[in-house]
Order: structure tokens, then C-alpha cells, then sequence
């Protein structure tokens, strides 16, 4: 019998100010810094599913979609929304609050893939994840659609990685 483990089990959230430091010249959150915050909080949402490492195998996008600015609180929140055999869809959403207002409002959405690795480092098996909410089981129905698109982009990737290897360059650089 395969284990389960509600998508519940494995939910992070991390709060952080937002300070000068933190910004660019615009006064908002670098991206650069919000996506060290992604992975963070994501793949302690598939630790807590594997109980194992876990490695980050990709991540789809982190879509900036407003902006995080000096003195905002940003909150992420990060769960397992679909499992393989060794991997883990972590979705995360990001959501920036004003704090002297009190006004909220979703800053960013990711999705990112994590495999969890056995004691020899090779991908172990992981829980099979369990939705529940209304939010999960939408998320849960649609990941194979991610996944694929996934598939294809990594596909892209490699043929891309290809082309520019430094071996191909030379080719196209003497030819």
C-alpha cells in the first residue's frame, strides 16, 4: 500500500518585513531575493512531505504580478499539490500586505519541482499527496497538464543546451 499524506501535512508559511536593503532602485523586493524566498519555503513543503533531501529539479515561473515594496510584509505560502514516484509539484503563492493599511493582495505565484533522494542519492519514492480543499483538488487536477508542459520545456532546454555546449560553438566558430 502506497503511503498518503494530506496536502495539509506539508503546508509552510514564511512572513518576512520588507526593508531598504531588501529593494532595488524602485524601492521593491528584488526578484532575485523573492525567488531565494521561493525555494526556501518550498522545499521545506517537500521535505515535510518526504522526509528525506530533496533536490530542486525546476521551476516553472515565478510570475510578478505586484509589486512588493519597502515596508510591506510579504507572506509565502508554500504546499505539495501533485506527486510522482519520486517527485513533488510545490505550489507557492505570494501575497504582500501593507502594513499600515492593512490591504492585501497576491504578489507572485510559482510552481516549482523538487525529487526527494534516498540515502545513496538517487531519487526515493515519495507519499502519494492527499487534497482536500477546494484550492488543493483544483491544483491536484491540473498538475498533469503542468507536468507535461514541463516535460516539453526541459526537452527545449536540453536541445537548447545542446546547440550552445561549448563543443557545438567551437564547431560553428571554425566552420
Amino acid at each position: 500500500m502506497t503511503e498518503k499524506k494530506f496536502m495539509s501535512e506539508t503546508r509552510t508559511i514564511q512572513t518576512s518585513n520588507v526593508l531598504p536593503p531588501d529593494t532595488n532602485h524602485h524601492g521593491t523586493l528584488f526578484g532575485g531575493k523573492l525567488m531565494a524566498y521561493i525555494d526556501n519555503v518550498a522545499s521545506i513543503a517537500a521535505i515535510k512531505l518526504a522526509r528525506k533531501p530533496v533536490v530542486t529539479a525546476s521551476t516553472d515561473s515565478v510570475d510578478f504580478l505586484k509589486p512588493i515594496r519597502v515596508g510591506d510584509a510579504v507572506t509565502l505560502e508554500a504546499f505539495v499539490s501533485y506527486t510522482g514516484t519520486s517527485s513533488m509539484e510545490v505550489f507557492v503563492r505570494v501575497t504582500r500586505e501593507k502594513l499600515l493599511t492593512g490591504e492585501q493582495a497576491v504578489a507572485a505565484i510559482s510552481f516549482l519541482t523538487f525529487v526527494a533522494l534516498g540515502e545513496d542519492g538517487k531519487p526515493a519514492k515519495v507519499p502519494q499527496i492527499v487534497p482536500e480543499t477546494e484550492e488543493e483538488i483544483w491544483l491536484n487536477e491540473t498538475a498533469e497538464n503542468r507536468a507535461a508542459h514541463r516535460k516539453a520545456r526541459k526537452m527545449h532546454s536540453q536541445e537548447l543546451a545542446s546547440f550552445f555546449s561549448p563543443d557545438a560553438l567551437k564547431k560553428k566558430n571554425n566552420a
